[in-house]
């Protein structure tokens, strides 16, 4: 190795890194330093200022004019963290490259500094940037949006970025294919995850970790592709950040898998690398089921005389934690959501008082929950008037206001004391032990009040929502916390590394539900993804099964009027329910694979096969035609069907050493336990 390069080794992760003439670039990355490298080079950093942006004419973030000026400066390894630090001596700007080993990923990250005698304003930061070599990949993205959560496609590279003869004339590529958010549902429209696979080579994945503005884009060249990651920019999302003399600022983390193998594989190094980033909490060690009261079931209506039947029903399933959902507390007027943000029991819902519902809970065997929008504040509610406009979102001088709701902003002592004071008086009055934290607005581009740009108030404010969570666990260690925005809103690892479960979607259709059940553990893992459970007595039991699959196969999320159930259909979904209970262990180290392809939205069969050591379940779903489906994945592997015990087993071939299945016509859905390899 030459004077101008250095390597760093972890267990599983080889880089090295030139830096000769130009900027550090990024030369290898591989499982092994014997292994094949999944990068060609690349510079590992890109940034615009407010005066200066690209050194070439370009729609892409490369070749920035800060970029192609940085210089080595040193570096040094502290554990699982690498430190490459570069400068551009003219301006005073100063790049630290943080490279965080994380399970068979790297979480990467760039600190900005000002080391000039002037203020620097920061318009662009990629969080991380690579080259891999060749064009022969298929590129993974996902589409989103409520009650459609996860919808994901695969197309081949060169239908998304063609070859436009760059090796004959010597170009570089100016276009890209871009992926980017919009607002501050950080997966409202698209997912922040992307997928380059190769089935017969090394395929790479990667995610933007921020509930706040984000890009992702993949460049081509004559024989490469360039991967750039990015949080909230200028053009995108309004975002500036000034930096005065010896003040610095972070970009947010972007998380990279590299794996041998196709989409699966990718997916799975992916799946451990999230693993490895996430804030360990022993309350959260059992995976406890939730009964939740409003899919399909009070939406939002709760009383003593509708609660009680379902605490004892939830109870008798194998629920073990209760969640009282939206319209427990007062508000004014009519409507419960314009008058939200005081958070206090309302007046006349309950007979005796929400305290003797949630004793009524505690006496079944379950530990009671409630559902708490933290961050809004209704138009109508007397908080609104108490506090100061820098507590809330602002543009140009007013309150933001969308769908009758004002935003905190949590950098204000204001808004974060008066979540704190509602988090403790409702855990101390009524010994609550589960919060599920909603957020049905997209804001916007954010605020202006103490930034530069809107954008960068939104990153802040983000910034600061996590910081409140995980400071809320440690003064609560007992406490469960769901992420919820309407639905699957906000499925960033920014707040699932935080948080103990991620609601999945408010989709109330169970055969639409399947679809993104299916697709969940490709943005969250198999045991945070909280898939919905909710049998109807008016469903027959092939229709029970299917519905209560999804839970199986996530965090299981019980709802419905399960009092109204008869009794095989209640058999039905004690039998899932303690399925689920057995096998959640292996689901906290399973890896999501699909047998036949990430689901499309009108898949008339689905499959999701979650691998572990110890054995793997596979859910089928059926919503069409009777079929076969042929899964070579388990050729040689030994399969039972584990669910439903008391409906038809459905009938395995062998073809060939392929194993075939019989799918009947739907609504019906199995689950099998498979062998280990």
């Amino acid at each position: 190795m030459s004077g101008t390069e250095f390597a760093w080794d972890r267990p599983g992760l080889h880089l090295r890194f030139a830096y000769d003439d130009g900027p550090v670039r990024l030369v290898r990355l591989a499982a092994g330093p014997e292994a094949a490298s999944a990068v060609a080079p690349c510079p590992i950093v890109e940034l615009h200022t407010g005066g200066r942006n690209r050194e070439h004419n370009t729609q892409i973030y490369v070749r920035s004019a800060t970029g192609v000026r940085l210089r080595y400066v040193d570096h040094e390894s502290d554990g699982d963290v690498l430190r490459v630090r570069q400068r551009e001596e003219g301006r005073g700007i100063e790049v630290t490259t943080a490279f965080r080993a994380a399970g068979p990923g790297l979480q990467i990250t760039q600190t900005v500094r000002n080391t000039g005698d002037r203020d620097l304003v920061l318009t662009m930061l990629t969080s991380a940037v690579f080259t891999v070599p060749g064009t022969g990949y298929d590129v993974l993205w996902g589409r989103s949006e409520w009650l459609g959560e996860g919808r994901w496609e695969q197309r081949p590279i060169a239908e998304l970025l063609p070859d436009l003869a760059f090796a004959q004339f010597g170009y570089a590529g100016r276009g890209h294919f871009a992926v980017t958010s919009h607002g501050s549902w950080s997966s409202g429209e698209v997912l922040p995850t992307g997928v380059l696979a190769s089935e017969h080579g090394t395929s790479v994945a990667w995610q933007v970790e921020t509930s706040a503005g984000w890009h992702w884009e993949l460049s081509r060249g004559a024989d490469s592709v360039t991967v750039g990651v990015l949080g909230p920019t200028d053009l995108e999302h309004q975002f500036a950040e000034r930096l005065a003399p010896g003040a610095e600022f972070t970009s947010v983390p972007a998380g990279v898998a590299v794996a041998d193998g196709g989409r699966d594989a990718a997916f799975a190094a992916l799946t451990g690398y999230r693993r490895a980033i996430r804030v360990p909490r022993t309350a959260d060690t059992r995976l406890p089921v939730v009964y939740n009261d409003y899919m399909n079931t009070l939406m939002g209506d709760p009383s003593t005389e509708k609660l009680l039947p379902l605490i004892e029903a939830a109870a008798a399933a194998g629920a073990e934690y209760f969640c009282i959902d939206a319209g427990w507390f007062s508000a004014p007027g009519e409507g419960w959501w314009s008058g939200a943000g005081e958070w206090r029991e309302g007046a006349g819902r309950f007979t005796d008082g929400l305290l003797a519902v949630t004793d009524a809970i505690r006496r079944a065997g379950m530990r009671p929950g409630l559902w708490l929008e933290p961050e809004g504040v209704g138009v109508d509610s007397p908080v609104a008037a108490t506090l100061p406009d820098e507590a809330l979102f602002c543009r140009y001088g007013e309150r933001v206001v969308e769908g009758n709701h004002f935003q905190l902003d949590l950098r204000h002592p204001a808004a974060r004391a008066l979540l704190d004071e509602t988090v403790d008086r409702l855990v101390d009055e009524f010994g609550i032990g589960f919060f599920k934290l909603d957020y049905n607005v997209n804001i916007g581009a954010g605020t202006d009040v103490g930034a530069a740009a809107p954008g960068a108030g939104l990153l802040g404010h983000t910034r600061a929502l996590r910081d409140w969570i995980l400071a809320v666990q440690e003064r609560h260690p007992r406490l469960l916390i769901e992420s919820c925005s309407s639905g699957g809103m906000r499925m960033d690892h920014h707040l699932l590394s935080a948080v103990h479960l991620q609601s999945t979607s408010d989709q109330q259709d169970y055969r639409r539900y399947a679809t993104i059940a299916a697709a969940a553990p490709a943005s969250v893992l198999p045991e945070q993804a909280g898939n919905w459970a909710y049998p109807d007595a008016g469903m027959t039991p092939e229709a029970t099964a299917f519905a209560m699959t999804a839970g199986v196969m996530g965090r299981m999320y019980l709802s419905g009027f399960l009092h109204e159930l008869g009794d095989e259909q209640s058999a039905l979904v004690r039998e899932a329910v303690a399925l689920h209970r057995d096998r959640r262990s292996r689901l906290a180290v399973s890896r999501p694979a699909w047998p036949l392809g990430l689901p499309g939205w009108d898949d008339e069969v689905i499959a999701l096969l979650l691998e572990a050591d110890a054995g793997s379940l596979l859910a089928v779903w059926s919503r069409g035609d009777a079929a076969e489906i042929a899964l070579p994945e388990l050729r040689g592997r030994a399969v039972r069907q584990v669910y439903p015990a008391s409906l038809p087993e459905w009938k395995w071939t062998d073809r060939d050493g392929v194993p075939v299945l019989d799918v009947p016509p739907g609504p019906s859905a199995r689950i099998f336990e498979v062998a280990p390899h």
